[in-house]
């Protein structure tokens, strides 16, 4: 057997993306990443994209793109993440630095890899005229009007998920899909040579730094923080923000609790995520952000490919 030739190889990574649930200590790992590798952060986060959230949205103590941009009264789609991520991700590469993709938001991480771009939010008053007709027409029959027109991604939406029914008809309307038909963008579609490394750690220990870190919120100021926001005009989007409603409304006490319970729902989401990109290694976030950082740099050969600090 011939042994393989270096036009075999993967080529290399030209970017890193550091993906994981919340709480699996991505900020720490990737501070280390930062600083050895002289990397540029780029958030990929449905909720860290706001302005005026550092606490709810744990901000990380270090300058991070796409981080704190948007105004709360701003809506933001996916489509949108993906032109500012490109244009963000190539930028740095044209500045000679590493980009390092970093969050939970497994979207929006897709989008920010994938070389396709993704369907342009609806016209206005589309949303609108879907949201009608699902109302008007009823849940079954609403869900056979997609099946007629987008069998796919009918066998993958329930009739009684409302949202994801009318955006399948407003894709549908377009000519896209809500169901893709591989999973090709996570490989050979992604823009650049890309290393994605996943961070998992086991449920009970996720559960007890989840508990820790909402607990730490509120010692931080996340009830002033949630509050003034909350005071202010607030898209769609923003309202979504995890913490935002339940410290801005609750007493402090039922806050935390619900705040617990809705990030631990989301965190194993986020597992699910890591355990659908076929590309990721997933290494054990319960080892030292320091050891974990070796391994990384390691893995993405960076010792000839990277640029070194």
């Amino acid at each position: 057997m011939s042994s393989p030739t270096a036009s075999s190889s993967p080529p290399a990574p030209s970017l890193l993306a550091l993906f994981g649930p919340t709480a699996s200590g991505k900020t720490a790992v990737a501070a280390v990443l930062r600083e050895r590798l002289g990397a540029e952060v780029i958030s990929v986060d449905s909720a860290a994209i706001y302005k005026g959230l550092p606490v709810l949205t744990a901000a990380p103590p270090y300058p991070a793109r796409l981080a704190g941009i948007v105004p709360l009264a701003d809506e933001i789609s996916v489509g949108e993440f993906q032109r500012l991520a490109h244009a963000a991700v190539d930028e740095t590469l044209a500045a000679g630095r590493l980009p390092l993709l970093v969050g939970g938001t497994g979207l929006y991480l897709r989008a920010a890899v994938s070389a396709f771009p993704l369907p342009p939010p609806p016209e206005p008053g589309r949303r609108e005229f879907w949201q009608a007709e699902y109302d008007r027409l009823g849940s079954g029959a609403a869900h056979a009007l997609l099946a007629a027109r987008d069998a796919a991604a009918a066998a993958r939406v329930h009739a009684n998920d409302r949202r994801r029914v009318v955006r399948a008809l407003e894709l549908a309307e377009v000519g896209a899909s809500l169901a893709p038909t591989t999973d090709r963008l996570w490989a050979e579609d992604t823009r650049q040579p890309t290393l994605i490394v996943g961070l998992d750690i086991p449920l009970d220990e996720l559960d007890r730094r989840i508990d820790k870190r909402a607990r730490a919120m509120v010692a931080g100021g996340a009830v002033a923080e949630a509050r003034s926001a909350w005071s202010q005009p607030l898209s769609a989007t923003a309202r979504k923000v995890l913490g935002l409603e339940q410290f801005a409304t609750l007493p402090e006490g039922h806050a935390v609790a619900a705040v617990v319970q809705a990030t631990r729902r989301l965190a194993r989401y986020q597992r699910k995520w890591l355990r659908r990109i076929p590309t990721a290694v997933t290494l054990d976030g319960t080892r030292p952000a320091e050891e974990l950082a070796d391994e990384i740099i390691a893995l993405a050969g960076a010792r000839e490919h990277l640029p070194r600090h």
